[in-house]
């Protein structure tokens, strides 16, 4: 965080400025370092500046405020150390038109007191230095502008990944080149991404998250408050997308010694972030804005513009995947199910779940590997419920009827059709046979289509009984019917069938020999193939 004495402007390399070919500025005494900064442009010929100044200037000066004998005596030094004190960045000595060169005693007073003194030719006008300042800073506002909108970009962006909690953590991490980590409430690590420091800033970091955790566990011992480091905790209200308020002296100071903790006083809020400093790696903690006790912490070796902002990008996102979706209130699904339990039937519930008609949506993620909780509750943020299930590879998810999902990068869906609470366990099945059928096909999104069809003239009690008669033979093998229910629906495809079922094409034919085997039948028929998927349709 910038020195609150500092005017709020992008600081400007001391070097790029001297890099100016139009300026021709050169410097001639003080010390050379590569990240002196400045931030601001005065020209001042007052014997003493020091009241005049905010810190982080260049001042600029012709020396008509020198004495003519200014060299024998301290007068020069006298100057300069009212120039440091007031917190200068590096002084410009204009030549011409009141002195041909600059003065020596001015050069060593500058050396004494390590203030870079840059020579300015009789060529360029002071307003020449400030406007070049104002040119490199408005390039670096524009970079920082570029840098935090493509952050922005890249973090939604991996938000919507079917594992978005560790893709927005990577994201993160690569932005600001650090370690990017998830706490849970309980202070255990979630997910993390990016270079993992030593155990020391590891520590010292999980210490910090303690601080901004609502509940205000006591960190582990010696977190946040390593020999030298410095700690800083925001209470000041500030939001995740705020600017970083500026604490007061009472807010935050130097580290304890080792041993002692920062206060935890439960009679205090939490603090919605703080920073600390250890063994030369900025740390910072985030409050996540769900309330249920997550925390955002970053350890980067350097604290560039923009990094607050695109942080804050990511605790918002974080805040929105680990939260309690709102498509109907915690008490209200409580309700719901102590009333399924206390043997309420489904269609009275439904009204407090958010609404009469219902999908049955099933998700399985395009890569390798199940999806964790996490990922669950963000594609349940992202098809509009809370009422979320993951099992194994598969996610469930039941979605008012008005809600018509779309298809999700990063996911394969089956949908079933719209139905009322009671038919639920139907639409279920709807939706597994959609995924399946979405999965052999490479298709996003897949949703089961009921219309009227020849079956319909049959009476329901009849075709059941007619297809339990026909597929007695396979029907004590579940994994026998539901191949063959499988490869009738993708019309005989070995290939298809085996990606949809997750087996080997090999295991699809040896099944689906052993059902012809066993019905006695010619699967190459398409009479005995209607006949056989009219059967299956009803059992």
């Amino acid at each position: 965080m910038p020195d609150p004495a500092v005017p709020p402007t992008p600081p400007v390399l001391l070097t790029s400025l001297l890099a100016r070919e139009d300026l021709s500025l050169r410097r001639i005494a003080g010390p050379v370092d590569a990240d002196a900064v400045v931030h601001w442009v005065h020209t001042s010929e007052m014997a003493d500046p020091y009241p005049y100044l905010l810190g982080g200037e260049l001042l600029l000066t012709a020396g008509v405020h020198i004495p003519e004998a200014a060299g024998s005596g301290t007068y020069f030094d006298d100057y300069v150390s009212r120039i440091v004190a007031a917190g200068g960045a590096a002084l410009g000595f204009g030549v011409a038109p009141v002195h041909d060169t600059v003065p020596r005693a001015l050069v060593a007073a500058c050396e004494t007191h390590g203030l870079p003194l840059l020579e300015v030719p009789p060529q360029t006008t002071f307003s020449g230095v400030a406007r070049a300042v104002w040119q490199l800073m408005a390039q670096a506002r524009l970079a920082e502008l570029r840098r935090v909108t493509e952050a922005q970009q890249s973090l939604a962006s991996a938000a919507s990944r079917p594992d978005p909690v560790p893709s927005v953590l990577r994201q993160l991490a690569q932005r600001l080149g650090g370690w990017a980590v998830l706490y849970g409430p309980e202070g255990a690590e979630i997910a993390g991404a990016g270079r993992r420091p030593g155990e020391e800033v590891a520590s010292a970091l999980a210490g910090l998250a303690g601080v901004v955790r609502p509940d205000r566990p006591t960190p582990p011992s010696g977190a946040a408050a390593q020999t030298g480091s410095v700690s800083r905790a925001h209470s000041t209200g500030t939001r995740p997308g705020e600017p970083e308020a500026t604490p007061s002296r009472s807010a935050h100071g130097p580290a304890s010694p080792a041993g002692h903790q920062p206060s935890t006083d439960p009679s205090r809020p939490a603090p919605t972030s703080a920073t600390d400093t250890t063994a030369g790696l900025h740390l910072a903690a985030y409050a996540l804005g769900a309330g249920h006790g997550f925390v955002l912490g970053v350890a980067t070796p350097q604290r560039a513009p923009g990094d607050h902002t695109v942080v804050s990008v990511a605790a918002v996102l974080l805040s929105l995947l680990t939260g309690e979706q709102q498509s109907g209130t915690g008490a209200a699904r409580s309700s719901a199910l102590v009333r399924l339990l206390l043997g309420a039937p489904p269609e009275e519930v439904a009204p407090l779940l958010g609404g009469e008609r219902w999908v049955v949506v099933r998700a399985r993620p395009d890569g390798a590997g199940a999806p964790d909780a996490v990922a669950a509750s963000a594609l349940g943020a992202a098809l509009g419920s809370a009422l979320v299930d993951p099992a194994g590879d598969v996610v469930r998810v039941l979605v008012p009827a008005d809600r018509a999902p779309d298809p999700l990068p990063g996911w394969t869906l089956g949908v079933s059709a719209a139905v009322a609470p009671h038919d639920w366990p139907a639409a279920d099945t709807q939706a597994a046979r959609a995924l399946a059928r979405a999965r052999a096909t490479r298709t996003p999104l897949l949703r089961h289509g009921p219309r009227p069809a020849l079956a319909d003239l049959v009476p329901p009690d009849e075709a059941a009984a007619h297809a339990r008669t026909l597929l007695a033979p396979v029907a004590a093998h579940p994994a026998l019917t539901e191949t063959l229910r499988t490869w009738l629906s993708l019309h005989g495809s070995w290939d298809r069938t085996a990606v949809a079922l997750s087996v080997h094409r090999n295991t699809v034919r040896q099944r689906i020999t052993r059902c012809a085997t066993l019905l006695g039948t010619d699967l190459e028929d398409p009479d005995v193939r209607m006949e056989l998927w009219f059967a299956l349709r009803h059992i």
